[in-house]
């Protein structure tokens, strides 16, 4: 070994580094302003990032004699730094949730530890060398070892941290060498047991800052306001390098204006009358600027308070909701390695879509991250890099989640991460929220880690979820009384029903004031695949209840490793198991808001509108209210709002509500003055768009915030159908009834209940036989239900007829068939009868009564499958769209005509799943088939692939198309919901009535 064997050692975390403190970047000639925009400008700071020379080893023990200097350098070649090997060819991509991908048995990590071995080459002039230098690392997985110019500089770990040392006796003038050993594992592996890839080596910045002999080393901003937040002072406290100086402290606003100055060599209190606050609508910064003789320090100061009182969160004197997102660092080329740009792209969607708070999960973000939210407009749920999931699968009856946070070899080690954030971080107005970590169980360590944060900085709140066992379905009472939750100030729950909600606003409401917590969802509504379906019914209560703070959806983008493209065009992306590892979780990893190259899921637009900043109703005297959504804003200051009243789909007037009736103050309500004429029939309907008023930082004017859509007068049934003509003729067999009219011939299978030809002008409408639909291709949020619906063998079923008739009623042909449904091995599914009336001019029209068994399992869907002509390749309908939508994921969509072609109506899931789905339609065109609801609308889609293929293939790229155009009629379609890792699917959006009726027009 080139160094002890620090990385089993816990009682060893980090070997001549710096103690931690804020981060900022030091210049002297620069321009502030520039400084804060690009770091790279400072002349005090020299980036050592770009390309450095890497080796791989399998083995740390392969490392046998020094690889700096004159060492063997034969096996080295070129690599980014910063970057993960695993990106790069070397080692192993690897994706585990909760297993720990080696043996439990700390200190010990396995013998064959791969590392990375990196060097290369810097400058430093005659003016650099009279400085002091300091090698900074922001971001290295998991731990590491630092030689310069061949002497040993230090060791350190924690991934996600910075580390610090000073390097200055090592250097010389002109050409110096770093070397730096990355291990893959450690001993602080084991806290950091994090839900995604599991990779390795420089991933974040390195750079050297040059400093003079005596510097401000840190500094302490806190912005105290008073009673009625009319005057605050930014307090600042110094810490100095050596014996404290004075320091110049320039306090100005956003355009430049002094608002405060002091001279001091210890604690100052830059006083600010009329203080403008900082909040995510408005993140008004001030800067303040600290001078001393060789070096400056400027930073962005935002002044807000934030606290909780009578179990309500409150900033700036406002109770807020959090509409918020889990945000992992994930790219799909270069994994956890992400640029500002990179990140910025995640922030300017995130504006756009409505969200305004991030957790960090799990673990600290780049340091300058919390600068662009300071600046955008994010608040943070700041996290330290702590997870010990994997303990829950110990051989241990009790307290196993409890085992590494109770475990005294880790408490140091715990602690020192909560204090590498704190210390970090400390000075950012966008930081609200400290978070110890993520399912950890709740040891001692963890308990400290919170009491140390919230003495050390009582300006924010402290968060932990993980402080026992319970989970989904549990009822609150015996959390409200565990013992170390008293000392948190949020109550956090992941994935807690809508109900438990409920049952938890109704037992704090019973508590004293003072001892009532805001609750936040720090996860919710799990994103994976076709989903999340239950986001409104969460808003609804965040809307209701003050003590519910709001939440943060997991998560914002789908992991997943960029593979190449496909012989079809499409990109490759590869996920758990598709590298041949062991353990892992398969697609788990796959559970976003965004695809991984940022295009937004279906999700995500369904978000953005659950989350739009106001909300109209229509009231009971018919006229219209306006409530104001947002928290420190007045609606005319920030929004615009149109409408559209449509009939049957169609737009039939439009205007803009005048911008004097939208002054309503935040968290307001007022009547909306709106005259409209309906016409005298028809399905009719408003929808009120909300626009962006003005030009924000990511935000262009005109940039739709949301919509609301109101029912003026619902959807009626048809009369019934009538044509006039002659009876058309039946022809009977064995098996079949052929109905043949002047311009048609439909066959009918007796056997099933359904045609298997319909017969137009010569031409086929049908390419096969009509089948009954039940079985979706399973959407990641059914993998639990999943079993429960192969065992009732929905995906196996076998229709039978028990009798047929028919007769001529008037001029059309009447068809009555008896059917179940069965699967192998099991009685009957459903029972039902159809009747098809066949009229003169072709048109068929259906109605079928079913009954289903009480003891079976919800329906994912019921319906039948037209498989089209390929050259039905276009469909046009009236219904929800434009996007896929579903019972209870529609709010993303609207009421109109729409037409696109049958590719266009596939959503390409990375792991293909039932999509495409539209609900509320009342007509639909496709090949030369016409569909009309008659009774109440119908659920369709159409796809270029059948189920069963859907069903089949593990990866996007690996569908095959179908020979036909295939085509879905649903009487209904079960809900999405969330329940990959949340609560089961609500039984309101359930297809699980024992009695329903299905009737539509079909019109060849």
């Amino acid at each position: 070994m080139l160094f002890p064997k620090y990385y089993e050692d816990t009682s060893t975390l980090h070997v001549g580094t710096q103690p931690p403190r804020a981060y900022y970047i030091p210049f002297f000639t620069a321009e502030p302003a520039a400084v804060r925009e690009d770091r790279t400008v400072s002349d005090r700071f020299s980036l050592l990032s770009g390309t450095w020379e890497f080796a791989y080893y399998p083995d740390v023990r392969d490392v046998t004699v020094p690889f700096w200097g004159n060492g063997d350098r034969s096996q080295f070649k070129p690599l980014p730094v910063p970057s993960v090997w695993q990106r790069h060819g070397y080692d192993q991509n690897q994706y585990t949730n909760i297993n720990y991908p080696f043996p439990y048995d700390p200190p010990f990590v396995p013998l064959e530890n791969p590392c990375g071995a990196y060097y290369r080459t810097f400058t430093v002039d005659a003016a650099q060398l009279a400085l002091r230098c300091y090698l900074n690392f922001e971001g290295v997985d998991s731990c590491f070892a630092v030689w310069v110019n061949g002497a040993f500089v230090g060791y350190s770990q924690v991934s996600h941290a910075s580390s610090e040392w000073e390097i200055t006796e090592h250097l010389h003038e002109g050409e110096n060498e770093i070397a730096v050993m990355v291990l893959k594992w450690c001993d602080g592996s084991y806290l950091e047991d994090l839900d995604k890839f599991r990779s390795s080596g420089i991933f974040r910045d390195v750079f050297l800052l040059f400093r003079p002999t005596e510097h401000l080393r840190d500094f302490t901003v806190t912005t105290p306001l008073n009673a009625d937040r009319t005057a605050a002072s930014v307090d600042v406290t110094p810490l100095f390098s050596g014996t404290p100086f004075a320091v110049t402290y320039t306090l100005t606003d956003a355009d430049g204006n002094v608002v405060a100055t002091a001279v001091s060599d210890g604690a100052v209190s830059l006083e600010v009358a009329a203080p403008t606050l900082w909040n995510a609508e408005t993140p008004y910064l001030y800067t303040l600027t600290m001078d001393t003789p060789d070096e400056r320090i400027t930073i962005a100061v935002g002044i807000r308070d934030v606290c909780r009182k009578d179990g309500i969160l409150y900033i700036n004197g406002q109770n807020i909701t959090f509409h918020g997102v889990n945000r992992h660092d994930s790219d799909p080329v270069t994994g956890p390695a992400v640029s500002k740009e990179q990140v910025m792209t995640d922030l300017r969607l995130m504006k756009q879509h409505n969200i305004n708070a991030i957790r960090t999960s799990h673990y600290p973000n780049a340091p300058w991250m919390p600068e662009l939210c300071d600046r955008y407009g994010f608040y943070l749920i700041d996290e330290g890099d702590l997870e010990t999931h994997g303990t829950i699968f110990l051989y241990k009856p009790e307290n196993r989640f409890n085992e590494a946070t109770d475990d005294p070899q880790f408490y140091n080690a715990i602690l020192d991460r909560m204090a590498l954030l704190y210390h970090r971080d400390k000075n950012h107005p966008s930081v609200v929220i400290w978070s110890v970590g993520n399912e950890s169980g709740c040891g001692k360590a963890v308990t400290d880690a919170w009491t140390w944060l919230k003495e050390t900085d009582p300006t924010r709140l402290t968060h932990y979820e993980t402080c026992n066992e319970f989970r989904v379905d549990d009822y609150p009472e015996e959390e409200l009384v565990y013992p170390n939750f008293k000392t948190l100030d949020l109550y956090s729950r992941m994935y807690s029903s809508p109900d438990f909600l409920r049952e938890n606003m109704r037992i704090q409401a019973a508590l004293p004031p003072e001892e009532r917590k805001p609750f936040v969802l720090c996860e919710y509504c799990h994103a994976m695949g076709n989903g999340p379906g239950d986001l409104e019914e969460y808003q609804q209560l965040f809307m209701e209840y003050d003590g519910l703070c709001g939440g943060f959806v997991w998560e914002w983008c789908d992991h997943a490793q960029y593979d190449g493209v496909a012989p079809d065009g499409r990109s490759r992306y590869l996920y758990g198991g598709d590298s041949g590892e062991f353990p892992h979780d398969g697609n788990f990893c796959m559970d976003g808001l965004v695809y991984p190259d940022r295009r937004p899921h279906t999700g995500l637009l369904e978000y953005k509108n659950v989350l739009r900043p106001a909300r109209i109703t229509q009231e009971e005297n018919g006229g219209f209210a306006l409530r104001n959504l947002l928290d420190f804003t007045y609606l005319d200051e920030y929004l615009t709002i149109s409408y559209e009243l449509s009939r049957d789909g169609d737009v039939i007037a439009s205007g803009k509500v005048p911008q004097e009736h939208l002054h309503v103050a935040p968290h307001g309500s007022a009547p909306l003055p709106l005259t409209l004429e309906l016409p005298s029939n028809g399905h009719c309907r408003i929808r009120f768009l909300l626009t962006l008023k003005h030009d924000t930082a990511l935000c262009t004017a005109g940039h739709e915030l949301g919509f609301d859509e109101i029912v003026l007068r619902p959807f009626t049934a048809r009369a019934a159908y009538t044509a006039e003509g002659s009876a058309p003729t039946v022809t009977e067999s064995a098996r079949t009834l052929t109905i043949s009219g002047a311009d048609f011939r439909y066959t009918y299978d007796c056997d099933s209940g359904l045609f298997i030809s319909l017969v137009r002008n010569g031409t086929d409408r049908l390419a096969t036989p009509m089948t009954y639909a039940i079985w979706r291709a399973p959407i990641d949020n059914d993998r639990h239900i999943r079993a429960d619906f192969v065992n009732y063998r929905y995906d196996r079923l076998l229709p039978r007829a028990y009798e047929t008739a028919y007769e001529t009623v008037g001029s059309t042909v009447k068809l009555h068939t008896v059917w179940s449904i069965a699967g192998v091995s099991r009685q009957p599914l459903l029972r039902g009868t159809s009747t098809w009336i066949i009229h003169p001019d072709g048109t068929i029209d259906m109605t079928m009564s079913v009954d289903k068994h009480i003891h079976t399992p919800f329906l994912p869907r019921f319906g039948i499958t037209l498989n089209l002509p390929k050259s039905a390749d276009r469909v046009r309908y009236c219904g929800r769209g434009p996007t896929e939508n579903y019972v209870d994921k529609r709010h993303a969509t609207w009421f109109g005509v729409f037409e696109n072609t049958v590719a266009e109506q596939h959503e390409d899931y990375l792991r293909p799943q039932e999509n495409g789905n539209h609900t509320e339609c009342e007509w639909l065109s496709i090949g030369g088939l016409n569909v009309e609801a008659t009774v109440h609308p119908f659920s369709f889609s159409v796809s270029p692939y059948t189920v069963e293929e859907l069903t089949r293939a593990p990866h996007n790229f690996e569908l095959c198309e179908s020979e036909y155009t295939v085509l879905h009629l649903d009487f209904m379609q079960s809900g999405v919901g969330s329940h990959s890792c949340g609560p089961k699917l609500s039984s309101q959006w359930q297809l699980n009535a024992h009695h329903f009726t299905f009737s539509l027009l079909l019109k060849p």
